[in-house]
């Protein structure tokens, strides 16, 4: 296809788009309203590139930033925002609660942008030596089942550890006043303890989990294939920019995030390629180990069917149950 044809195309598909939007109104058109965290990079580079409004001329674009996935998705489910990004634990929670969201994308596995943090002069060596400590955690977060796994694989019950359920930056208090023995989390949060030398990883998530990135919309949403093709075009996009323009990325993203240099180019070292698109059945069945993993240690309250909410493109959403 020739680079005409290619915007041709895209300039048909952004006006069906913004055809496709709900409640729009001549004068008023309905906003969409986009969920991110601070380990969003690639939404974080459209937000920043605008490039969800120059596929959707003329529809507000709302961005909202969370601390966590299971916020967000809390955020999806009431109907504030209309589409985010999350790991791979958040859907499973929500999805157990019964809330109304849908897998609609994916981003290519990560494990090495999350780990199992000790202080530099922990005497924690092993895990096995987890027993009986405290260890810090977004409940229903990647890093929730990133401890399930570390856990499991140090020879440990669940029972055998003492989780303390608190938000990313009430962790990393806890963690550097010696209030917790140890941090379960994924970066940039990891490469900041990190780069401050107050840390070290005790594992990573590589072995131990996928520490996929999952993109879900409302309901409604899920009715507009043109609207999340343009999304996931412009998240596409935002990818290749990050990879051709590391040392840009870096500074944009450093001044957006608070946080130093060093720290974002660590994170920056460790994030593979990830252009995003619907999910495929390999990673819905990757997923659904996590849903198992969580409900065999009842830390859900029933069996779920990952494939239930997740979208295809072509095809409608269940109904409510």
């Amino acid at each position: 296809m020739t680079q005409i044809t290619r915007r041709s195309a895209l300039g048909v598909l952004s006006v069906t788009a913004a055809s496709w939007w709900p409640a729009a109104r001549a004068n008023s058109p309905a906003p969409l309203r986009i969920g991110f965290q601070k380990g969003s990079i690639n939404l974080t580079i459209v937000k920043s590139l605008k490039l969800v409004e120059r596929r959707l001329p003329g529809t507000p674009v709302q961005w909202v930033e969370f601390p966590a996935g299971p916020q967000l998705l809390e955020a999806l489910a009431v109907g504030s925002v209309d589409f985010g990004a999350v790991g791979d634990s958040p859907p499973v929670f929500a999805q157990a609660a019964g809330k109304d969201v849908f897998y609609v994308g994916a981003e290519p596995a990560k494990p090495d942008t999350s780990a199992l943090l000790v202080r530099a002069g922990s005497p924690l060596k092993t895990l096995a030596d987890l027993k009986g400590r405290r260890v810090a955690v977004q409940k229903g977060s990647s890093a929730h089942y990133l401890l399930v796994q570390a856990v499991k694989k140090g020879g440990l019950q669940w029972a055998d550890i003492q989780p303390v359920y608190l938000a990313p930056a009430d962790a990393r208090a806890a963690f550097e006043r010696g209030a917790v023995d140890a941090w379960s989390i994924w970066d940039p949060y990891y490469a900041a303890a990190e780069i401050d030398g107050q840390a070290r990883p005790l594992v990573t998530s590589r072995g131990l989990t996928s520490n996929n990135s999952f993109y879900l919309a409302s309901r409604a949403l899920t009715q507009q294939e043109p609207v999340l093709r343009l999304l996931f075009a412009a998240l596409t996009e935002a990818d290749a920019y990050v990879d051709k323009n590391r040392t840009a990325t870096a500074q944009q993203y450093a001044e957006f995030a608070g946080l130093g240099l060093a720290t974002v180019l660590r994170f920056l070292e460790r994030r593979p390629r990830s252009p995003v698109g619907p999910l495929n059945a390999a990673l819905v069945a990757e997923q659904q180990k996590v849903a198992d993993a969580f409900h065999e240690l009842g830390l859900i309250p029933k069996a779920i069917r990952v494939a239930d909410i997740v979208w295809q493109p072509g095809q409608a959403v269940a109904q409510a149950r």
